[in-house]
């Protein structure tokens, strides 16, 4: 195979590779997304949202009555006590079908006014991960009426404290379930709105309302999705030159209004639709762009330059350039059918910039420029929205406030990024603790082989891992993040939703990365803040003279099982019930010794206190026996590629020193080194440079050592 273009060398190699993962990956996504179906399915509520609850949201207007729900999407009318309408209360899981961060349903009974204010929001159904992690119901409940007052005719994001008009706080310690519920409440609200209202608009408008689930193959026959398919020996004819394998694909381009949710939630999954949809204004829009081949639509000049140069919208005489900000990458289509394709990316559109959706356009790509110099030579894809996704207008129409529409276009910054930044000191500590923690073992001989300042090291980092990750970062991994991870790939991942914790997605790429060269013990032995706490608090009681328990080493064996048949109960219950699961989840203390500091109920705080108490015997008790969250890291850390701690031929033979000292008693009586166990302190590899500890560094001494002269025999006349 012969490369067309100079700018794009090993190309073909990487795009073969490329297919090749698709299809293993291919299998294990349509399983994943059947198991999702499955336990939607066990967990959808049983019935409607009761609405008469929205009736105290417009209190301010006397006695309000809520009607029964009706029309599509289902909504209340809320009408005062002179008849006249106040406004629509609706669910959010009747309109827009929302779930949550944990890919379970998630319902929020709102009102709006007919001026597209909401009116006030309680949240009646959800099983986030929220309360599992110390957050407290009232701070939720607070955060969800907290959208009293917002105006939905404008972009959102999560407010930063010098700006009150995007919305609520978000709740401390729980940005992305924040993120879920104002998306999951701002795309049910624009959706009533505007089905009831009137607009300014005399001509067609986009069908922003009805929700269906449309395969590939029918987006496709409807005209909905539209391909340009250009071969290499057409790209060569167009530039000038030779291709020796002109049959084969030079780019296969798609392009898609996803707008309309059949089209945009099929394609993109509905949390990725649901999340840009709260990105753009309520008359912006959204353009989808994919593509296979040689030929990259998105280049890489737009890094530099933050436009891209390759591609463009055409809509009568106006040319429509799409920036870098604009546009977010996605990882793979939804929708049924869908083909692997190596680039996709959705590009956010403002109706200011005079973009109508409802009128045909067109997109064209710039294949480069022909080596006669002619001029770039350019393809282009049409395109017109089908039908079926346009309404009609309304008569007579009434009047919308002016420059709402020029308001609600204008750019939302990032909100990860925000996030990101506004924690942007907390994020540089964290990331020079995990460099130095990279240091300590990429060099670990270099570190243990000076014996004190190894120990003081340790023991000044355990406490930074304390008092920084846990009580001030709240930075405490749970395995209440392993099932997050685990639904968030049976209901349509996103980096987006874990972009918003950036401690927490540090602290998992770190451990992910380290799991293939060390382990899992890396995070359990240096950035757990509970397993630190229960090293510290045994230090201490050894210090005061507190006798240890040594648990035989039959019996330790045999106890290793519980934190795993812990974990996969865990698992199993997730799969029908992820509250149950969340529930279960509190054999971990970490939320009541750390992230609530033990300010708690006392039964929960009792529990993490016996915890604490059996460590002053056993050293990290509850690390060894009970966690499933070491258990859950030590199933994938079996793929680690290097076996970094040494031993020697006389260890679990002529000495024990190492199985006696471990800290968690991962080491065998024969010698050899339990890796699903080992939380990797590198306690042994200091003994094992310590000539004072180690046996066989004292019998190499030994044998060093010069022997001494005969003693001269003595002679007769010597004294005795």
């Amino acid at each position: 195979m012969t490369c067309l273009n100079a700018e794009l060398p090993g190309i073909c190699l990487i795009a073969g590779m490329r297919n090749i993962a698709a299809r293993g990956t291919h299998a294990l996504r349509g399983l994943l997304r059947a198991c999702a179906v499955l336990s939607l399915v066990l967990v959808r509520p049983a019935g409607a949202a009761d609405l008469s609850a929205a009736s105290v949201f417009f209190a301010s207007s006397g006695n309000a009555t809520v009607e029964q729900p009706q029309g599509s999407p289902p909504a209340a009318a809320v009408r005062g006590p002179d008849g006249k309408l106040l406004g629509y209360a609706f669910s959010t899981y009747d309109v827009s079908g929302s779930v949550g961060y944990a890919g379970r349903p998630l319902d929020i009974v709102a009102g709006i006014t007919t001026e597209g204010i909401i009116a006030g929001a309680q949240i009646v159904a959800h099983e986030e991960p929220i309360l599992v992690i110390g957050i407290p119901k009232d701070a939720l409940a607070a955060y969800v009426k907290g959208f009293a007052g917002f105006d939905t005719r404008v972009g959102a994001t999560l407010k930063p404290a010098e700006d009150l008009a995007r919305g609520p706080h978000a709740v401390a310690g729980a940005t992305i379930t924040s993120t879920v519920i104002r998306d999951a409440i701002l795309r049910s609200a624009r959706a009533v709105l505007r089905s009831r209202s009137a607009t300014m608009d005399t001509a067609m408008r986009l069908d922003r309302e009805t929700l269906r689930r449309s395969a590939w193959h029918m987006l496709l026959a409807e005209g909905a999705l539209q391909r340009k398919l250009v071969t290499r020996g057409e790209a060569a004819k167009m530039l000038g030159t030779q291709d020796s394998e002109p049959e084969k694909p030079f780019i296969d381009l798609w392009l898609a209004l996803a707008t309309p949710p059949p089209i945009g939630e099929s394609l993109l999954g509905q949390r990725t639709y649901e999340s840009e949809l709260a990105r753009i204004g309520p008359d912006d829009d959204l353009i989808l762009i994919g593509a296979s081949g040689l030929y990259s639509f998105k280049g890489t000049e737009w890094r530099q330059s933050g436009t891209f140069g390759r591609i463009e919208l055409v809509q009568g005489g106006r040319t429509f350039r799409l920036k870098g900000i604009d546009h977010t990458p996605v990882e793979a289509l939804r929708a049924a059918g869908a083909p692997e394709l190596r680039e996709i990316a959705v590009f956010r559109v403002a109706r200011a910039s005079g973009f109508d959706s409802t009128k045909p356009f067109r997109l064209d790509l710039d294949l480069g420029t022909p080596s006669t110099g002619s001029g770039p030579a350019v393809v282009s894809l049409d395109y017109r929205v089908p039908e079926r996704y346009l309404i009609a207008p309304p008569a007579p129409p009434a009047a919308v406030s002016a420059g709402t529409s020029q308001t609600a276009s204008a750019a939302n910054p990032t909100l990860w990024q925000d996030i990101w930044w506004a924690r942007r000191f907390d994020i540089a500590v964290l990331v020079t603790m995990l460099v130095v923690l990279a240091g300590i073992l990429v060099f670990q001989d270099t570190v243990t082989a000076h014996g004190k300042f190894y120990y003081r090291l340790r023991t000044g980092y355990l406490l930074l891992t304390l008092i920084f990750l846990g009580f001030i970062a709240n930075a405490q991994l749970s395995v209440v993040n392993v099932l997050t991870f685990i639904h968030a790939l049976l209901s349509g991942f996103r980096w987006e939703l874990f972009l918003l914790d950036p401690l927490v997605f540090l602290l998992w790429s770190f451990v992910a990365v380290s799991m293939l060269f060390w382990g899992r013990g890396v995070f359990c032995g240096w950035l757990c803040p509970f397993g630190t706490l229960q090293e510290l608090t045994n230090q201490l009681a050894r210090r005061l003279g507190i006798k240890q328990i040594e648990i035989p080493f039959g019996l330790h064996e045999r106890l290793w099982m519980i934190k795993y048949v812990v974990f996969v109960g865990i698992l199993a219950l997730s799969l029908r019930s992820i509250l149950t699961a969340f529930q279960a989840a509190e054999i971990e203390p970490f939320k009541t010794a750390i992230t609530m500091k033990f300010l708690r109920e006392w039964p929960f705080v009792i529990y993490a206190g016996a915890l604490l108490l059996a460590g002053l015997f056993v050293e990290r008790f509850y690390c060894r026996y009970l966690c499933p969250l070491g258990a859950a890291l030590a199933i994938p850390a079996r793929m680690r590629m290097f076996e970094w701690l040494k031993r020697y031929r006389e260890c679990g033979s002529e000495c024990h020193v190492c199985a006696r000292r471990c800290t968690v008693q991962a080491i065998h009586p024969l010698g050899q080194i339990n890796p699903n166990e080992c939380i990797y302190c590198l306690k042994c590899q200091a003994n094992y440079f310590d000539h004072e500890i180690c046996l066989h560094l004292k019998k190499r001494a030994q044998r060093r050592q010069p022997m001494l002269p005969p003693k001269p025999a003595a002679g007769p006349g010597a004294r005795p």
